[in-house]
């Protein structure tokens, strides 16, 4: 597991140096924010489509196999951008191409990364190690927005891709020396750490499709809340990466540089909610609401920032509440469905969260475009705070009890030696 962590801290910040200077790439090619967030969403497209079937092949293919050759590919496209970023040959096509195979490899890296961490550790200690996880994403998020700024600034963006492309590789050499735990439980029984929420029927895992596999996440009350909950955030809010960009360069008049401390604000902030979040040990999806609806809030004060110091410093509890709640998110998806469900449980949650993630992208950069960013993130906050409200007042309303009107019963003749008619 201590292998593990460093693996993916190395993996996290190559892809936080990535990540933060990408959509500042395509804004530098096209000047366009619609286009910036249609290339988030071609990236997501694949898992709207083959989401389901990446989970179920996790399921199915050696979990160790699977991870390590899918790190191996994400290694080997993001060196070939590199490449052409320094040659000078990317433009609008080409990136997006690059993008859709990303996205079509991380269908099943995803699920199948997410469940190598769970095998290294016994079945009680699951929750505790999604949070450990959360905790080396941060990590790497922090120290990968840092090293972005002078990766970008003394080699070029071609760099920060470059470091990631060899992040992969690194995880993928990492993986075949890893161990799992012995199992604390039986084979076939289920998960150790139950969740809270209806019992589903018994089924024959083994035999389940992928199809099966979303039609029993729509069973689970518990996910399909929490499902919701990542919708309206989603498709209103926590974009971050291409909302704040656009904030920083535009109204704030900052550069690439103030873009990365944003990046490493909201890094610290991550590193402090996963280490909280790490403290759950039975997460609800109450809480994660909660997490929400304070987020939201936050959001609207950050698009109301008179400057750059007044968004530092509110990026910081944004991220907190962010991180708490993906924890929490994360711990409830993989330990609520029985162990041999929980590939396919990840893929639906792929492919759901997927729909509107295509949507989410180029919706925001057109109202960012007609609108401007200030009143995008304002508006954006405000629907996603109602929308929790009024939920959550609706959660709690019970139906009145309806009274039945008595209606007199007929007097019947009692019958010598039967006693009174029942």
């Amino acid at each position: 597991m201590r292998w593990w962590a460093v693996a993916n801290f190395v993996s996290n910040a190559g892809t936080w140096m990535q990540l933060t200077v990408q959509n500042l790439l395509v804004l530098q090619i096209t000047g366009s924010a619609a286009a910036t967030g249609l290339s988030v969403s071609i990236q997501a497209a694949p898992g709207l489509l083959l989401g389901l079937a990446g989970g179920a092949a996790v399921d199915r293919w050696p979990r160790k196999v699977t991870a390590a050759v899918s790190q191996a590919l994400l290694g080997l496209v993001a060196v070939v951008t590199a490449v052409l970023v320094a040659l000078d040959g990317l433009d609008l096509p080409v990136l997006l191409a690059l993008a859709a195979v990303t996205g079509l490899i991380a269908t099943v890296d995803g699920p199948a990364c997410s469940l190598l961490g769970n095998d290294l550790v016994r079945a009680q200690d699951v929750p505790s190690a999604i949070g450990v996880g959360s905790l080396v994403h941060s990590a790497g998020r922090l120290t990968g927005a840092a090293l972005a700024g002078v990766a970008v600034g003394f080699l070029g963006t071609a760099a920060a891709y470059a470091a990631n492309g060899m992040s992969f590789f690194f995880v993928a050499c990492v993986i075949p020396f890893l161990r799992a735990a012995r199992p604390a439980e039986p084979h076939g029984a289920g998960t150790a750490v139950a969740a809270p929420g209806p019992v589903a029927e018994p089924v024959a895992e083994e035999n389940l499709s992928a199809r099966e596999g979303l039609a029993f996440f729509m069973r689970r009350p518990r996910l399909v809340a929490l499902a919701g909950l990542n919708a309206i955030s989603a498709l209103f809010g926590r974009n971050y990466s291409l909302t704040l960009v656009v904030l920083v360069t535009g109204p704030l008049a900052g550069d690439a540089g103030s873009f990365s401390r944003v990046s490493t604000v909201l890094a610290v902030g991550g590193i402090i909610g996963a280490v909280l979040g790490a403290r759950l040990r039975k997460p609800s999806v109450r809480l994660v609401g909660l997490l929400t609806f304070a987020g939201a809030l936050l959001q609207v004060l950050a698009g109301l920032s008179p400057s750059l110091a007044v968004l530092l410093v509110l990026v910081l509890p944004m991220a907190v509440a962010e991180s708490v709640g993906d924890t929490a998110q994360s711990t409830v998806l993989q330990t609520d469905p029985p162990a041999r469900m929980r590939g396919r449980v990840l893929g639906a949650w792929s492919t759901i969260r997927t729909g509107w993630g295509l949507a989410a992208p180029p919706m925001l950069g057109l109202l960012m475009e007609l609108a401007g960013v200030r009143a995008t993130l304002v508006a954006g906050g405000l629907v996603i705070a109602v929308t929790v409200a009024v939920a959550y007042l609706l959660r709690g309303r019970k139906p009145s009890p309806v009274i039945p009107t008595p209606v007199p019963a007929p007097v019947l003749p009692v019958r010598a030696g039967l006693g009174t008619a029942a």
